[in-house]
């Protein structure tokens, strides 16, 4: 089906259901409005395969976070100290991730708005602007891990100096801009691309590495050690702070809406149902990525003595010694590259969807990416300059913690807002997915509080 842009006074303000009253601001223009409602979806008698296919799309898009340059260092740390044992701690971030990203998807399906529109309508101004702050930093944060991973992969593959690599990043810029006047579909299509690209570079890397199938399969069994071991309980803590990503929330309540569904009941729910289907499908691909990178620093590394190799350079290095392939180093350095790229255009997309929510500002796409990028690009090229590698991989630890920081301001209004039957009316949260939602967000909260204070104060 080809792609059809509403009129301008289409795109305005969409029909008021649930009632407003539920609110304490009036909806205004949807967010990413240049692209809102551009996708036709068939009617609802379509068959499942082609409502399942207009649907396809943004699940992808929000898969990235979930395997960006951030996640490698807590995933290459757990499998060369632990093995196989961490795998559990994986599943459960992303069973965690797949019932946050389904909110996230009904919330802007449902209400007309993305998360930060709902929190700015909702709190109050002080509030709301402190939620903002919070937000841009863990963007910023999210960057600066896309910065550095991207300027890693081309010292790795090219011998580029790091500090030129993160210089380098800069093109980014203009390549995202590219793409997002191509229209929506494209920017997906590229999306899908690059995810295709890094599953296949480590389903070489599993093959070659030859694991243990029956400890992978013991490792997904949660043990008690984990939380009872202290060092391992704070790798996979850092495993979940750097899975379950706050500006995905975001992310995900804004591309939705490029669906032109039809606003009734029925249409909503189809809308819910295959977004849901997408979004969860999409990220057990995550899971195998991450899951691929623990096991294959377990096989590598923990099984051959190496059980302090927590930094990508290092893995990279030992990578083809170990494995007596000369092509896993190259490989993974690949899907670094790739990751840290369709990160890029990830996060350009969240940083406009903060920005324009909450503070209802409209910045040209190229300003608004350049000040994103500034923000990481200065921080990572002063570190790469001072310390090198050593404080690029600290660097990138630390950006993960940022995460963890923001990740209870972005859920707990999230829960609390799909829970509210004023503002979701038929479609509020059954009880046991309120109850379900609300003890998963305090397992979030509290485990990275627990990160935060060992990483500060332990």
């Amino acid at each position: 089906m080809p792609s059809v842009l509403p009129s301008a006074t289409d795109t305005q303000i969409p029909p008021l259901t649930p009632p407003e009253a539920g609110w304490r601001k009036a909806r205004t223009a949807p967010s990413l409005q240049e692209v809102y409602a551009s996708i036709r979806v068939p009617a609802q008698n379509a068959s499942f395969w082609r409502k399942l296919l207009a649907f396809w799309g943004p699940g992808l898009m929000v898969a990235v976070g979930y395997m960006d340059p951030g996640n490698w260092a807590t995933d290459i740390a757990g499998g060369s100290r632990f093995g196989y044992t961490l795998l559990s701690v994986i599943l459960i971030s992303n069973l965690f991730a797949m019932l946050l990203q389904h909110l996230a998807a009904k919330l802007g399906i449902v209400t007309g708005r993305d998360l930060a529109q709902a929190c700015r309508d909702h709190f109050s101004k002080p509030t709301g602007m402190v939620l903002w702050f919070f937000c841009e930093i863990a963007i910023a944060a999210c960057d600066l891990a896309e910065v550095i991973g991207s300027a890693i992969a081309l010292n790795l593959l090219f011998k580029i100096p790091l500090t030129w690599g993160v210089v380098l990043t800069i093109l980014d810029v203009m390549v995202v801009l590219l793409f997002q006047n191509k229209g929506f579909r494209v920017l997906e299509s590229i999306v899908a691309g690059l995810i295709v690209l890094i599953f296949g570079c480590f389903l070489y890397e599993i093959i070659v590495s030859n694991p243990d199938w029956f400890g992978i399969l013991g490792g997904l069994v949660p043990r008690p050690e984990v939380v009872t071991t202290p060092g391992m309980l704070y790798v996979a803590i850092g495993i979940l702070g750097a899975t379950v990503m706050p500006h995905n929330l975001y992310l995900h309540s804004s591309i939705v809406q490029t669906r032109q569904i039809e606003q009734t009941e029925g249409g909503k729910r189809m809308a819910i149902k295959f977004a849901t289907i997408d979004s969860t499908v999409a990220l057990f691909l995550a899971f195998f990525v991450n899951a691929a990178i623990l096991v294959t620093a377990a096989a590598a590394f923990h099984k051959n003595g190496h059980h302090e190799v927590a930094d990508i350079n290092q893995a990279h290095a030992l990578l083809a010694p170990v494995l007596g392939a000369g092509a896993a180093s190259v490989v993974f350095a690949v899907a670094l590259l790739a990751s840290g790229q369709n990160s890029t255009l990830t996060g350009t997309l969240a940083g406009q969807i903060v920005m324009e929510g909450f503070l209802n500002i409209r910045l040209k796409p190229w300003l608004r990416r350049l000040i994103t990028r500034g923000i990481a690009v200065v921080p990572a090229f002063i570190v790469t300059l001072l310390y090198g590698e050593k404080g690029t991989g600290e660097l990138l630890v630390l950006s993960q913690v940022i995460l963890s920081l923001q990740l209870s301001f972005a859920v707990v209004p999230l829960v609390m807002f799909t829970s509210s039957k004023a503002k979701m009316g038929v479609f509020v949260n059954k009880i046991w997915v309120q109850v379900l939602a609300w003890v998963v967000s305090a397992i979030i909260i509290a485990l990275n509080v627990y990160l935060l204070y060992e990483t500060f104060f332990g």
